[in-house]
């Protein structure tokens, strides 16, 4: 599979390679100047409502304003009363709580470490983007303000402060997407998808009919392939749509992303297809078309048929590009009658505020855990050295390096000190030197405000490989210049902002960086390994004959299974800023799995579709003999995907699995045998030929994985 030709750089030649990177990651795309609009928009109405009405806490209006809208600020419209709900839920837990160990030092500091600990694993057990953000910034901030040596009214007031910022963040934002949500019609994830199929077609249309291609066309798959789908999936990811629709349109974006890549390697091989290959061509543009029209009707995708193996291919990647294709409708299997199913009864589980697997997925517990230990760290730091002045920038810091999901490394680490030395010495401390001398009114502040809001508003609308260096520049910028209702005039008072920032930074580094981690390349292939495990797992359940109790569990494990994909996804886009002698063989590796990656979703999704099956669910209920046999089939299919880990791996399997169209045969056989009984379920008939697409794939992804891990 081809690669951007950024990413195939020379590995001698990072500087060109790094030229080429920020090129395309800040060249315009469609909507990404409304959205930068947007953001800049609701922080400036932030910045002027807190500072005429002289709000504390200001830059931290500013940053959750930053965070929210470029995120889902149609999430945050819909989910308004959440968010708010959340925030005071902060507030409440910290002046309840806070009374019980005001007068006890040691107290006082044990419930400093818990309210961090809390305030880290929210961060990934709360499932709406801008609840958890709002809580986990209260708990932090929180515990600066009541570490002060002030009147407790004033400590309350400040608290209360907090809350009161986060509805003016939410109400500027939740204004601003009412003002622009007509200019913006259509679905946020469907468009976007749409607009690459439509790339795919017009490629496929031309080479079909053996015309020239259109540079226009060939410049746009090249940038879609530079581009990427981290910000679709980001933007799934942190959107208020139903876990379902989130898995499923996740696995469609990966599938759509591998045709992208697929597409821009034949425009960079640039060969002529055979006459034999213009009708299979013109069959996959055809299919492209119909999945975009599909999804633009809200409809599902209706099923591709393939040609048949023994009609060869002779254009490169043809033959990949058909499967891909074929794959994108069956993400939705099952998908019509889950959603009768859920209509009528309340089994199931729905949408809700804390992760299914919160309390069962031990990363949410190591992630707070480290979050926890690197703010506790810098806490013991500034109050050994008296040096309160960090307290808050250095609080603030930790929280916002914890929310980076950019892979790992050095790549992080390089993003946060390039945005605080560009945000908070080159920016901020310039500016308060040689540009707000001479301005003497908030008209003037306020220029200086949107034209730094949008140079970090446009790095975050790019990539989350390069979006947090625009977190950073407008926090570091925000926590110097929103402190006070005036013009600072001491630079003591931004060194101290500027150093909580960067002890922050290097405590984070240290703990996050160096403790606690490994190479990008490293850690993608072992969650790699990881997902394929569970997904063996996932064949196993339900494991126990309790329904209520199995329901929560296989709930939790798609919600752990979905959350190392997006994992992979982003350690994949961790390796390309890392450099060294292992390039070559880490970028290699990279390729493979992203190419496995979409198959292992849509793998997922389907077999999350039989699930009802083994669950006897109303509906669904199947004849014992024949539930018997898909208990062999699932375990025979779970061994093979444990193989598959273990080649991953680098192991040598224990033993080789069964055959499992043998055993999917006598399934087939035990429903000729029951006929009658399994078709008085509606949806009974459907079983065996979902089970032949499990099958067909998962044989497909063996044989992939067993010739990558040679």
């Amino acid at each position: 599979m081809g690669a951007p030709a950024h990413e195939a750089a020379d590995v001698r030649r990072p500087f060109t390679w790094l030229c080429g990177f920020l090129k395309h990651e800040l060249a315009p795309y469609p909507g990404r100047a409304l959205t930068v609009a947007r953001m800049v928009l609701a922080v400036t109405l932030v910045m002027i409502l807190c500072n005429t009405f002289r709000i504390p806490f200001a830059f931290l209006g500013g940053i959750y304003a930053l965070l929210i809208s470029r995120e889902s600020p149609r999430a945050t419209l819909s989910s308004a009363g959440t968010i708010m709900l959340l925030a005071a839920a902060g507030v409440v837990y910290v002046l309840l709580s806070v009374q019980l160990v005001i007068s006890d030092p040691l107290l006082h500091f044990v419930w400093n470490i818990g309210s961090l600990f809390l305030a880290f694993y929210a961060l990934t057990a709360i499932t709406n983007y801008g609840a958890f953000v709002g809580f986990a910034m209260v708990i932090s901030i929180s515990v600066t303000i009541w570490d002060r040596h002030m009147p407790g009214g004033e400590n309350v007031l400040n608290t209360l402060a907090l809350a009161l910022v986060a509805l003016i963040s939410v109400a500027a934002t939740s204004a601003v997407e009412l003002v622009f949500r007509h200019g913006r019609p259509g679905d946020d994830i469907v468009l976007p998808v749409a607009d690459r199929l439509a790339a795919i077609h017009n490629l496929l249309i031309g080479y079909s009919e053996g015309s020239a291609i259109d540079q226009a066309d060939e410049d746009k798959i090249a940038r879609l392939a530079t581009l990427g789908t981290s910000t679709l999936r980001r933007a799934l990811s942190r959107s208020d749509y139903s876990p379902e629709y989130r898995a499923q349109m996740s696995a469609v974006v990966a599938l759509v992303g591998n045709l992208v890549d697929i597409t821009a390697a034949l425009v960079q091989l640039t060969v002529a297809p055979p006459g034999m290959d213009q009708e299979h061509l013109q069959s996959v543009a055809d299919a492209v078309a119909g999945i975009r029209a599909d999804l633009m009707d809200r409809r599902i995708p209706r099923p591709i048929p393939l040609s048949s193996e023994d009609q060869p291919h002779r254009m490169p990647l043809l033959r990949e590009m058909e499967n891909i294709a074929a794959l994108i409708p069956q993400v939705f299997a099952g998908a019509r009658s889950m959603d009768e199913y859920q209509a009528t009864s309340d089994e199931m589980p729905g949408p809700t505020l804390i992760a299914a697997d919160a309390f069962v997925n031990p990363e949410h517990a190591r992630f707070a855990l480290k979050g926890c230990l690197a703010a506790s760290a810098c806490y013991v730091i500034y109050n050994s050295i008296d040096w309160l002045g960090m307290g808050v920038p250095v609080m603030l810091t930790c929280f916002l390096t914890a929310l980076s999901t950019i892979g790992a490394s050095r790549q992080r680490q390089v993003l946060r000190f390039a945005g605080f030395v560009i945000g908070g010495l080159v920016i901020g401390m310039s500016s308060q030197v040689f540009v707000l001398p001479h301005v003497d009114s908030i008209a003037g502040f306020t220029v200086l405000f949107v034209f730094v809001t949008a140079l970090a508003s446009w790095f975050m609308t790019s990539s989350p490989r390069l979006s947090f260096f625009g977190l950073q520049l407008g926090a570091v910028f925000f926590v110097i210049h929103m402190q006070k209702f005036a013009r600072e005039t001491s630079l003591a008072v931004a060194r101290d902002r500027v150093a909580g920032v960067f002890l922050g930074l290097l405590v984070m580094w240290l703990i996050f960086d160096q403790l606690w981690s490994s190479p990008s390349s490293v850690e993608m292939r072992s969650v790699s390994v990881s997902t394929l495990r569970l997904l063996a797992q996932l064949a196993r359940e339900p494991v126990s004959s309790d329904i209520p109790s199995a329901i929560r569990r296989t709930s939790a494990l798609r919600d752990t299974i979905n959350r190392k994909f997006d994992s992979v996804r982003s350690l994949a886009d961790g390796v390309l800023l890392e450099f060294g002698p292992s390039r070559h063989e880490a970028l290699a590796l990279r390729k493979r799995i992203r190419r496995w990656q979409p198959q292992l979703r849509a793998l997922f999704l389907m077999r999350s579709a039989t699930l009802k099956y083994r669950l006897q669910l109303p509906g669904f209920v199947l004849p014992e003999a024949v539930l018997a046999s898909l208990r062999a089939y699932d375990e025979c299919s779970a061994e093979v995907l444990e193989d598959m880990a273990d080649r991953m791996e680098g192991k040598t399997p224990a033993r080789r699995p069964p055959n499992s169209f043998a055993v999917l045969g006598q399934l087939q056989t035990s429903c000729n045998a029951d006929h009658a009984r399994l078709l008085l379920s509606e949806h009974g008939s459907t079983l065996v030929p979902l089970l032949r697409q499990v099958d067909r794939l998962t044989s497909r992804l063996a044989n992939q994985i067993s010739v990558g891990s040679e």
